[in-house]
């Protein structure tokens, strides 16, 4: 009796561990560690928009840094993760569960990006620099930029539309599309153009877009940070007295050709509405994406009698100033005797 009894026990805990064993199998594909970075501390899947439940799978076995592909499909089907697929970047940590990589795809809970840009010069080499930190292809960036039902929605033209977008840090999510980005670039320029801004480019008599259009040029004048309050003072003393600004990044812009080292007459000729040597006033629109710096040298600008100003003749990046034409004529011809003499003719 005894023996049997034994028996029947072996036999139900064979019984009850034959039944355990499934139970196990499906505990470790839902809990157990299912991703290995090989040594990195972090590693993005990114998931384009319109990708379907097979494109997640492909990029997972592209990557490499999943362990056992089969279980995560099994426990992704039983969430019913392929009818919740949600673009976008995803942070993958060493170790992570199928359960944790699922929820966290499953809920679209991606990480975003800081995109940075700064010194810029065109719509086309923002686009670019944008481009390759977001999803966002560089020709719809240009083209809606260069759409004027797309740019009339929001109030611009083709020559304020680069006015909007101000140099510096911002968090996006990695799948947002041109539209989108244009749209928060515009909020962000907006919301920079506060009361206080504005109520300092209302006692200088110039409008937001014409602040941005002087800080562009502010920008090209100079290369150094502590001088532009003082560049600015003298376009504004200028501007006061209905001179001309005669700005030469104006003529490089008017010209096609930003890198000219030296002006010529022939420069001068250019008929364009940017040129300030024929034309009064501000140019129509800004000549690049002004350094927030420059803007705030406009909006702070230094108070002073100059009028004119000329790059030294040490090629230091810094430049003088004088009050007369006759101290200017005498800086110009200094500085263009140092070009002569590196031989820089154009």
């Amino acid at each position: 009796m005894k023996r049997r009894n034994k028996i029947i026990i072996i036999i139900l805990l064979l019984a009850g561990l034959t039944a355990a064993i499934p139970f196990y199998r499906y505990y470790r594909w839902i809990y157990s560690r299912n991703i290995d970075l090989k040594g990195d501390k972090e590693h993005y899947l990114y998931i384009p928009t319109g990708s379907d439940y097979q494109d997640v799978l492909d990029s997972l076995n592209a990557d490499g840094h999943i362990k056992n592909i089969h279980s995560f499909d099994w426990l992704a089907v039983k969430k019913n993760y392929p009818n919740h697929v949600h673009p976008g970047r995803y942070k993958l940590r060493p170790g992570m569960s199928n359960n944790k990589l699922i929820g966290m795809l499953r809920s679209g809970s991606q990480e975003p990006v800081m995109l940075t840009f700064n010194n810029i010069h065109t719509i086309e080499e923002l686009a670019t620099v944008v481009s390759r930190q977001i999803e966002a292809k560089a020709q719809d960036i240009v083209f809606l930029l260069n759409d004027r039902a797309f740019l009339d929605k929001i109030g611009l033209t083709p020559v304020t539309r680069i006015g909007i977008f101000l140099p510096d840090s911002y968090e996006f999510y990695w799948n947002t599309s041109a539209e989108q980005f244009i749209y928060r670039m515009y909020k962000e320029y907006n919301r920079f153009w506060n009361r206080e801004r504005t109520k300092k480019a209302e006692a200088i008599g110039l409008s937001p877009m014409e602040v941005m259009t002087l800080a562009s040029i502010v920008d090209e004048e100079t290369v150094m940070k502590e001088e532009e309050p003082a560049v600015a003072g003298v376009y504004l003393n200028r501007l006061k007295k209905r001179m001309r600004l005669q700005a030469d990044p104006t003529i490089k812009f008017a010209h096609g050709d930003m890198n000219i080292q030296r002006i010529l007459k022939k420069h001068l000729l250019t008929d364009s509405p940017y040129n300030t040597y024929r034309y009064g006033g501000l140019p129509p629109g800004p000549i690049r994406i002004p350094a927030l710096s420059a803007i705030s040298a406009v909006l702070d600008y230094q108070h002073h009698d100059y009028l004119y100003f000329c790059a030294r003749d040490d090629f230091s990046g810094y430049h003088v100033f004088a009050r007369t034409l006759e101290q200017h004529n005498e800086n110009a011809r200094s500085y263009r005797k140092a070009l002569d003499q590196q031989k820089i003719f154009n």
